[in-house]
């Protein structure tokens, strides 16, 4: 199975790659962009026996790994067979 997880940085936390990625769409004449927030997208391979285990095993290589809980959050946007 295949698991897509989507890292952010959390609301509150400043993103100044995004806002350079802003000001550059600004500058190329995308005014209306108005905002930018980078992130991660990861791919992860699991074998589990259905999507509730890989949705676990997801869940907990995220916390634990691939976001820093202090200032990202994570969501598991799909289980893929």
């Amino acid at each position: 199975m295949k698991a897509l997880v989507h890292v952010t940085l959390k609301a509150d936390v400043l993103d100044p790659q995004g806002k350079a990625i802003a000001h550059a769409c600004a500058a190329l004449g995308h005014g209306a962009v108005e905002g930018v927030r980078q992130g991660k997208l990861f791919e992860i391979e699991i074998s589990a026996p259905d999507e509730a285990a890989a949705r676990g095993v997801a869940a907990e290589v995220s916390e634990k790994l691939l976001a820093n809980p202090v200032i990202e959050d994570y969501a598991i946007l799909r289980i893929e067979p």
